[in-house]
């Protein structure tokens, strides 16, 4: 039905009414029909335009969206919601220039909404300008003070320019936002009723006690300040991913090493601190943050010996790789499995593949193809992966756990970065501030994963 034709028994307010009311049941195809229908008698309905984006937005169709979006601002350019909307839109298919744009709009109709500035903020750090992030993350903490977020990822700005003076003094938020507090009640439910939060204060007769709150790449490039903190106190202790903790005991013999599965109502200790919130707590400057770069982690010497009994007895070119971490956090870290394909074409060169749990299903694309050998079976936690690495010539990897293991190693590695990278690889990806024998690799713009890993080969053939 055409709204208009002859023997419509609705007037138009009615048909609106209807459409309206199915918007708000949540029957949205049959609303999305109805607006659709509207617009063919009224294409110039502002209000149906914005409500049938509303309805495309719900169905993560942000191409449409941003038609009928466009569509209303060449209509109407002073309508702020509008062009809020169109901002998320672009960014939602990272289009971040036209979501820049987008923003600013809005801004110059209604300057007074903090969401307008964090979300211009993040667009910033996906266009790595983190300069303008930190000023609209300000602006909007200025209209907002209370805005956790905005105060959690202006750290993360700080930190892509090194400023971590700055940055961990807002980093600190990230205890308050709504995941952490979840995981500090799912995990540790009995710290805050049982001990203080050290914030620095003489401990040296005291016993602190400090827990993981992050991934195990975060967990393993922060495990460097463990003896500085271990220096502070009487004794220390940590918990550990179940999967870090023989790596972390064998390393650091005078920290005790709780156990996973360990109920720390049954410990006892005077004070206690996140372990992400330890080079704050120690006041490190700008400089001192990136203390043992040249590597602090050692495998043990029978793992060693076991990986090279049984994988590494050759005299070839041993290339560890890995191609996806964790995809809870960041997707685009994950790199197509044959982009490594150049990498069988070097001479006198073995492959082994070190990954993992999820993305490991993806071997088989290789495995299928050329001589790779999967050194994962043996891989019962992270010390055993260093005992693998502790064999290798170099490792490539995606921004994961593994690359951390070999630059805490000192091992040569290659970590490939997608083009909207990390806060922590900071702006000169020419040099690697947290590890001396990381090099840094980020993906081009329209660039593959495979031409990326192309110019890598040249590099190694050199």
């Amino acid at each position: 039905m055409v709204i208009g034709q002859s023997g419509d028994n609705y007037i138009m307010e009615d048909i609106i009414k209807k459409a309206v009311e199915l918007h708000r049941d949540g029957k949205l195809d049959e609303a999305e029909n109805l607006y659709k229908n509207i617009l063919t008698n009224e294409p110039d309905n502002i209000n149906i335009l914005y409500n049938l984006g509303l309805i495309y937005n719900v169905k993560n169709d942000y191409v449409n969206e941003i038609k009928v979006l466009e569509k209303a601002v060449q209509i109407s350019n002073y309508d702020y919601e509008i062009y809020f909307m169109l901002g998320l839109a672009y960014k939602n298919i990272l289009e971040f220039e036209k979501a820049e744009k987008a923003y600013a709009e809005a801004i110059k109709i209604n300057p007074s909404e903090s969401k307008t500035y964090y979300n211009l903020a993040i667009v910033y750090l996906s266009l790595n300008q983190p300069q303008k992030a930190i000023e609209n993350f300000k602006k909007c903490i200025e209209i907002n003070p209370d805005d956790v977020e905005a105060k959690y990822f202006l750290s993360l700005a700080y930190f892509r320019i090194k400023d971590y003076s700055q940055g961990e003094i807002f980093f600190e938020n990230r205890l308050c936002r709504d995941t952490a507090i979840k995981t500090q009640l799912a995990v540790y439910p009995n710290i805050m009723q049982r001990a203080k939060l050290w914030q620095g204060e003489d401990i040296s007769d005291k016993i602190l006690y400090t827990y993981y709150e992050a991934g195990f790449g975060d967990m393993i490039m922060f495990a460097r300040y463990l003896p500085e903190l271990r220096k502070r106190c009487k004794k220390l202790i940590v918990k550990p991913q179940r999967e870090l903790y023989q790596l972390f005991k064998e390393n650091f013999p005078d920290i005790e090493f709780m156990d996973f599965f360990a109920e720390e109502k049954n410990t006892n200790f005077d004070y206690h601190i996140p372990f992400l919130s330890i080079p704050y707590v120690l006041g490190l400057n700008n400089t001192e943050i990136f203390i043992g770069h040249n590597g602090y982690l050692k495998a043990d010497e029978d793992k060693t010996k076991y990986f090279k009994e049984k994988y590494f007895n050759n005299y070839k070119f041993k290339i560890a790789i890995k191609w996806q971490g964790n995809t809870y956090y960041e997707t685009d870290r994950v790199i197509d499995v044959d982009a490594f394909a150049p990498l069988f074409d070097l001479p006198n060169t073995k492959i082994y593949s070190a990954q993992t749990f999820e993305g490991a299903e993806n071997l088989t694309k290789l495995s299928d193809k050329y001589d790779i050998t999967d050194l994962s079976p043996d891989f019962k936690d992270f010390s055993y992966t260093a005992g693998a690495l502790a064999n290798v010539d170099l490792v490539i990897s995606s921004d994961s756990s593994l690359a951390h293991v070999a630059g805490a190693m000192g091992i040569p590695c290659i970590v490939l970065l997608p083009y909207n990278y990390n806060w922590r690889w900071h702006m000169d990806l020419n040099k690697c501030d947290w590890y001396d024998s990381v090099k840094l690799y980020r993906l081009g713009k329209t660039q593959t994963w495979v031409e990326l890993v192309k110019e890598i080969v040249k590099q190694i053939v050199k």
